[in-house]
């Protein structure tokens, strides 16, 4: 499950300070670093600069510094529901699940229709497997959020081991958008799962012609080839996978075991040939 991406941003207000000028127009041009310095001497209590800091702090991937900035916020503007929000999404990025669900029920509590905490929360839920609680979320979700809330959904109907509620939800979300690498991704597990090679086939081929390289295509493909029988076949898919993810273990071990089996099906005796007739 893909966490939302981005923050909430801001935008010019009047009568801010000098340096906040500065910053938001070296912000703008893409000078993000030239922004943060620019911010430096600026003042510290500013909940309008530690926002605007917190959001460059965020583009720049440096997440827990993002986390401080919006804590200033929030602590500054407790009833900012947007502060919270955005505090929760650099507490998720930061693997921090427990204080991002605080943080985005937090936001929920001051405004109920604020769509993108409600997924927010489902997404922290899901890794911290608190499943139910995650698919309660989800189905909170509405508007312009359905396709992600509904991809929440399957997943965490997986999780649950309700297999054929997930696979329709699955099915729903191929029926939007049929090249999604997501889905057909976890559908390849689901079937896995499910053992139905038949399925694991289909969505794993279909995968990989949108995606030739991908490792979950070739590891489904591998699975079918190895279950048939078809170890030739099981040796190929394996190498590739071990070609693109030379950590994946698994793909070692199926390989071995791929080309053990080959080995062992060389060297069993043929038949006896028929003796000639006696002249």
């Amino acid at each position: 499950m893909t966490p939302p991406a981005n923050v909430i941003e801001i935008s010019l207000q009047p009568g801010v300070e000098a340096q906040i000028d500065a910053a938001l127009a070296l912000r703008s041009s893409g000078g993000l670093e030239d922004a943060l310095r620019a911010l430096a001497k600026a003042n510290e209590s500013n909940p309008y600069l530690n926002t605007i800091r917190g959001e460059i702090e965020f583009v720049l991937g440096r997440y827990q510094e993002a986390a401080l900035s919006y804590f200033a916020v929030v602590h500054a503007e407790p009833n900012n529901a947007d502060a919270h929000y955005n505090l929760a999404l650099c507490l998720q990025r930061s693997d921090r699940w427990d204080a991002s669900c605080q943080a985005f029920e937090r936001a929920l509590s001051l405004d109920p229709s604020h769509n993108a905490a409600q997924l927010g929360l489902g997404a922290s839920l899901l890794y911290l497997n608190r499943l139910n609680e995650a698919l309660d979320a989800f189905h909170s979700c509405f508007g312009s959020l359905d396709q992600p809330a509904a991809f929440g959904k399957a997943v965490a109907l997986q999780l649950l081991h309700r297999l054929g509620e997930a696979e329709a939800a699955y099915d729903a979300l191929l029926a939007w958008d049929p090249n999604s690498e997501e889905t057909l991704s976890n559908l390849i597990a689901l079937g896995i799962e499910n053992q139905d090679l038949d399925r694991v086939r289909e969505y794993s081929q279909r995968l990989l012609k949108i995606s030739p390289q991908s490792a979950a295509a070739l590891q489904g493909l591998a699975t079918v080839a190895l279950k048939s029988g078809d170890h030739h076949a099981a040796a190929r898919y394996c190498d590739r996978i071990v070609q693109l993810a030379p950590d994946c273990l698994e793909a070692w071990h199926n390989l071995r075991v791929a080309l053990d089996r080959i080995v062992a099906a060389f060297r069993s005796p043929g038949p006896v040939p028929a003796a000639s007739g006696a002249k």
